[in-house]
């Protein structure tokens, strides 16, 4: 590497918002962006006029000056492109999901062994919210007592992307990979423990008469290595604004965001007054991430969200979308790293 990493971008939908996000380091330059819509390189090129525009992936996994990849293509892609990013020798930030099945999660896990000294994270940026942060604080220092059950609920509230967009002509899409992976990597940071078996259902009972031939709901039972439990639902068809509701049950207390806000309990009593949170949610952009990521390549830094992390979200996921399948208790695989 050089006096500067040299970053792509793949996917210039939500990808777009990456571009700022590296430069924002002083150590990183953007050189290529790469779309396969003509239309959207033609509009990125005139805002972008001193970057490098390709239509295929390949052209930048050849290319020996990058160091770093940015994904954000369609989910179908992902698996494939993070793999011969890796192969080629390039870092890699994506987009969620990591995948979409089980064999390919196998080929990234592979791809990193051979590959040891690459790093790989993903945009999983509840993490960065600042009152999720003080919300991890809090159960760390033991305010909330120990944790016994965790809640979370991805409401979508855009069903027109699933039912009119790219995901409702997508065979393999799912609303667990596409939406509760940011609840499930959220759980998992909040306890700081494995979640062991997950029996899940689904239902497309609101998108039954839509192009999109999928479940629009998915939801699971949790069970953590201790013995705590938790759900988490990924509901597309809500009709509700976007949100994440996200409630902690500590043995000393509670925490619960819902659409209507976020508080503390510390009582059990029917006039007790919860403890309001006004900290910011979501609080985070898009790119908020890569600053921290182009730190961790440099050496710098741990990432905040390590290879081994999105690993074992993924793998969480993955265990839901099965149960759903097999209607059995699965349990969740964690993958291990060299």
């Amino acid at each position: 590497m050089g006096s500067k990493l040299i970053a792509a971008v793949i996917g210039l939908g939500v990808g777009e918002s990456h571009i700022s996000g590296f430069e924002a380091h002083p150590r990183c330059q953007v050189k290529t962006l790469c779309d396969f819509n003509p239309s959207v390189l033609e509009s990125n090129a005139q805002k972008y006029p001193e970057k490098k525009l390709v239509e295929k992936a390949d052209r930048i996994f050849e290319d020996p000056e990058i160091d770093v990849v940015s994904i954000a293509s369609y989910d179908s892609f992902h698996a494939e492109q993070i793999i011969q990013c890796l192969k080629s020798g390039k870092h890699v930030f994506v987009e969620k999901p990591l995948c979409l099945r089980h064999q390919e999660l196998d080929l990234i896990v592979d791809a990193l062994n051979s590959n040891p000294n690459l790093q790989l994270s993903s945009n999983l940026i509840l993490r960065k919210a600042p009152r999720f942060e003080e919300l991890k604080k809090k159960i760390g220092s033991g305010e909330l007592g120990q944790p016994f059950h965790f809640e979370g609920n991805y409401d979508y509230g855009r069903l027109q992307k699933l039912t009119e967009g790219w995901r409702g002509n997508d065979p393999h899409y799912s609303v667990t990979h596409g939406g509760a992976i940011h609840l499930i990597d959220l759980i998992l940071w909040l306890s700081g423990k494995k979640i062991v078996n997950v029996h899940a259902f689904g239902n497309r009972i609101p998108t039954i008469d839509s192009v999109f031939n999928g479940n629009s709901l998915t939801t699971a039972n949790l069970q953590f290595e201790d013995g705590a439990t938790g759900q988490i639902t990924s509901n597309y068809a809500s009709v509700a604004p976007h949100h994440h509701k996200v409630s902690v049950y500590g043995t000393r207390g509670t925490f619960e965001q819902s659409h209507l806000g976020a508080a503390y309990f510390h009582s059990r009593d029917s006039d007790y007054s919860p403890e309001r949170v006004d900290s910011a949610y979501p609080g985070a952009r898009k790119g908020d991430l890569l600053c921290n990521f182009i730190d961790s390549v440099l050496g710098e830094v741990e990432p905040i969200i390590t290879k081994e992390e999105v690993l074992g979200a993924m793998s969480v996921s993955l265990a839901i979308d099965k149960s759903i399948q097999t209607r059995q208790v699965e349990e969740v695989g964690y993958p291990l790293l060299k």
